[in-house]
This record gives structure tokens, C-alpha cells and sequence, in this order.
């Protein structure tokens, strides 16, 4: 029997995913949890299999809580279940230690598939995940950032607000950005802060 633990802050989400799992002999929903932490706590009490776990998620987000349970026990398998599948969603999910990414709109029959193969310990992901992470291992040059992201960048790290970094760099407020976005895709991160973290750990800054 494979012990499954649904991780959502939204209660119809958790219930809708209850009900797809109601027939199948193999699977049982152990527990639910609304946040990472009650998703790491649970997990260990309740001795689950695999985590559906959602990623943006109030106090301690899915990303997060993937690392902290990879932590606790190699053996359980972390499902991402999102409605989110950009480069800076799908990259701090896989490399934290989640067996797998599918997205909400995946059919039960999918979803139920991949509960198994999580169980498994193999990975399962949705087409556009596959294709986005395909891409990267072929275009590695793609993750490079142009200079002008470096100068804006830069700006950032030395504290500058986007008005500030668009005054310097005599550009508008919403081309820096759109700079910003293109540096949290390219360094798969999701805000300035980490941005600059992730830019000095790759030895981009110094």
C-alpha cells in the first residue's frame, strides 16, 4: 500500500485530490498538511511514501519544505503538484530533491501513474518541464546573462530599487524588469534576494 500525503493551502485542492485516489486498491491518503512545515511534520509521523506537495505555499513554501523532508529520509518520494512550471519554479524544486513535477491540470490518470512511480523512486515529469530542462542540458549558453543583466545585477547587489538601477542605466522602471525576470530565470531563483545569492555562490559577483 502506498501511503500518500496531499500538501495544499487550498482545502477543495486537498479534497479534489482525496477523491482521485478513493478507488485505487494501492494508494492511501495517509494526511494532508495546508504548508511545508505541517507537510514535514506529518510526513515523518504518519510514515508516508510519496508527498504530493504544492510550491507556493504561506510560511514555509514547497521548495523549502522538499529540501528539509530530502533531509529527514531519502526514501520518500515528493511529487510537485503546481499550477507553475517556469524555469524558476522547476529548477529550486528538482535541484532541492523532488522526484517529480506535474502540473494541476494533469489527468487522474497521470496524476495516479505517477504517485506509483514516485513510489518507485523514478521521476515523472509533465512535457513542459521535460522540455524546459531538455532545453537547458542542450543550450547551456541560454542560462548566460547579457551584459546589460550584469550591469543591472550589479546594481541590485550594490542595493539599488529598480527606479534607481533605470536612472543609472538610463532606461525605464519596466525594462529593468524585465531584465530582473530574465536574471531569476536564468539563475533559477525567484527574487532579488536570491538573485544576488545565487550570482555570488556561481562566482558572478565578487
Amino acid at each position: 500500500m502506498i501511503r500518500v500525503l496531499i500538501v495544499d493551502d487550498h482545502p477543495v485542492v486537498r479534497d479534489g485530490l482525496r477523491g482521485a485516489f478513493a478507488h485505487e486498491p494501492d494508494i492511501e491518503v495517509a494526511g494532508d498538511a495546508s504548508n511545508g512545515r505541517e507537510a514535514v511534520d506529518r510526513a515523518a509521523a504518519l510514515g508516508v511514501h510519496v508527498v504530493l506537495m504544492d510550491l507556493r505555499m504561506p510560511g514555509m513554501d514547497g521548495v523549502q519544505a522538499i529540501a528539509a523532508l530530502r533531509q529527514m529520509s531519502a526514501d520518500v518520494g515528493v511529487l510537485v503538484l503546481t499550477t507553475f512550471d517556469s524555469e524558476s519554479d522547476v529548477l529550486p524544486a528538482i535541484e532541492a530533491g523532488a522526484t517529480g513535477y506535474l502540473l494541476k491540470d494533469a489527468p487522474t490518470e497521470e496524476l495516479i501513474r505517477a504517485v506509483r512511480a514516485a513510489a518507485r523512486g523514478e521521476s515523472v515529469l509533465a512535457p513542459s518541464v521535460a522540455h524546459q530542462l531538455m532545453g537547458r542540458v542542450r543550450k547551456p549558453s541560454t542560462s548566460a546573462l547579457s551584459d546589460r543583466e550584469f550591469e543591472v545585477l550589479r546594481l541590485v547587489a550594490d542595493g539599488a530599487s529598480n527606479r534607481d538601477a533605470a536612472a543609472r542605466l538610463f532606461i525605464s522602471e519596466a525594462s529593468i524588469k524585465t531584465h530582473l525576470q530574465h536574471i531569476y530565470d536564468k539563475l533559477g531563483v525567484r527574487d532579488r534576494a536570491a538573485a544576488v545569492g545565487e550570482a555570488y555562490r556561481r562566482g558572478l559577483l565578487g
